[in-house]
């Protein structure tokens, strides 16, 4: 899993409410092992609609997604976060978050923001152009703000646990491998009380 700290760009001024995990990533897409190419199925019902603005090329590679309340609600299917990861997205801002989803996209290194309605609704403005063109935002996970180039400045709360292993990079794995002197030391002192438990080497 890739650091995350600063995430700065443009924003896809989305704002739907009630998005669930099959409008995000649709059933037929879950045949798949692989999480290479899923971003081409990433709301592919809205992405019907001529205008949408995940096909609006002011907003290509946008990697922030500001959404509505209840984001990422229904079924409990990875795919979600694994399609919004390889459509380039690395933050999700939103009044609320499924907590299943939150927890996925976690895992997979993409950071969900909580904000109130009100942040939400100046966010919506800004990524869709004060001044006619679409203006960045910044967000700060080390300092857990929000900020945009007008003096805005939305304070967010995390989980510590969370916070540290998306600055650091770190999924169960990487945890579990920054325990490896730890889990080492374990095993030998057990291969001394318990030999019997020891494989047999050929």
């Amino acid at each position: 899993m890739e650091k995350l700290n600063i995430v700065d760009g443009k924003a896809y001024p989305f704002g739907m409410k009630n998005v669930d995990t099959d409008i995000v990533i649709p059933a037929h897409w879950l045949k798949t092992i692989s999480r290479a190419g899923l971003g081409k199925g990433a709301f592919e019902v809205l992405r019907k609609e001529p205008g949408n603005v995940f096909d609006d090329p002011d907003y290509a590679g946008s990697p922030i997604l500001i959404a509505g309340d209840n984001f990422g609600c229904g079924s409990s299917r990875e795919h979600a976060a694994w399609a919004l990861a390889d459509l380039g997205i690395k933050v999700v801002i939103a009044p609320s978050f499924s907590d299943i989803f939150s927890g996925n996209a976690f895992k997979n290194g993409i950071l969900t923001v909580v904000l109130p309605q009100e942040a939400i609704d100046r966010l919506m403005e800004v990524a869709q152009g004060i001044n006619g063109t679409p203006d960045p935002i910044h967000v700060d996970l080390e300092h857990q703000t929000v900020t945009t180039q007008f003096q805005d400045r939305f304070q967010f709360e995390i989980d510590p646990f969370r916070k540290h292993c998306l600055l650091g990079g770190l999924d169960e794995i990487g945890l579990t491998l920054g325990q490896a002197d730890t889990i080492g030391a374990f095993e030998a002192k057990d291969a001394g009380t318990r030999p019997w438990l020891v494989p047999a080497v050929a």
